[in-house]
């Protein structure tokens, strides 16, 4: 039977050699109750800042563990510069979404409420805490920021003041109908890998990818974009893929491409 990996997780604190830690309680549960650590048990942690440290289990009871730093494993490093923005879905499904974006490298994890958006309802500490639990699973070194909801309205009418020279890949589903071609003679959106290699030629730039929801951008909100000049359409095949689907096909892309799986 394989050896258990050494769990890994993320702390608020500073990590410093030599420097010891009292876990939150949620934390202490996790590691005592649900990975069976005791006292002399290594740990791994990070904080988004300081790399990736070893420490040890110094005390371990009922009440609080006590971790001690000792050397640090791994140098700070950071994801792409890659927003995911996406219209809020069922529970679960948006659950899935940014656990999935957060193991992909997102580094910003944006819910946009669209007009045919499922839910209004977004809990942001859930989604941290998912992003978290994701970002310690897949040993990245930094933790996903779960931006503030916000209207795709809003956000576009502020774009440049907000993001600057950040480009933004939209997912377009659906074609543009005879006589209105977008970025392709048929008047569907270019297919992915053709959109990704081309932009590979351009000058590095930070970038977003916007999903819609699951009943599609309503028309108003695919022209409005269309024409904006930071928008690039991409499509994601010939089938209609489910949102939190999308999300993953895309970041994927993505990354492949543009990203740090080259």
């Amino acid at each position: 039977m394989a050896a258990m990996a050494t769990p890994r997780l993320y702390l608020a604190d500073a990590l410093l050699a030599d420097t010891q830690l009292t876990l939150p309680r949620e934390q202490a549960h996790y590691l005592l109750s649900v990975m069976r650590m005791r006292a002399g048990d290594d740990v791994r942690v990070f904080n988004g800042r300081d790399g990736e440290w070893r420490a040890r289990v110094e005390r371990a009871d009922k009440r609080e563990a006590v971790l001690c730093v000792h050397e640090q494993l791994r140098a700070q490093s950071g994801a792409p510069d890659l927003h995911v923005l996406f219209a809020p879905l069922k529970k679960t499904r948006t659950d899935f979404a940014v656990e999935k974006a957060s193991e992909l490298g997102a580094r910003v994890i944006r819910p946009v409420f669209t007009r045919f958006t499922q839910s209004e309802r977004v809990n942001a500490e859930r989604l941290q805490s998912l992003a978290r639990e994701a970002a310690e699973q897949c040993e990245r070194l930094d933790l996903p920021e779960i931006a503030e909801p916000v209207r795709l309205d809003a956000l576009l009418d502020q774009w440049t003041q907000r993001e600057g020279a950040r480009r933004l890949l939209f997912c377009d589903e659906a074609e543009g109908g005879a006589g209105t071609p977008w970025n392709a003679s048929n008047g569907a959106a270019s297919d992915a890998l053709g959109v990704l290699q081309a932009l590979r030629e351009t000058p590095a730039t930070p970038w977003a990818i916007l999903i819609g929801p699951e009943g599609g951008f309503h028309p108003d909100e695919r022209a409005r974009l269309r024409e904006a000049d930071f928008a690039v359409s991409m499509s994601l095949g010939p089938r209609i893929l489910r949102a939190d689907t999308a999300v993953v096909a895309a970041v994927s892309l993505w990354q492949a491409i543009l990203g740090d799986w080259r």
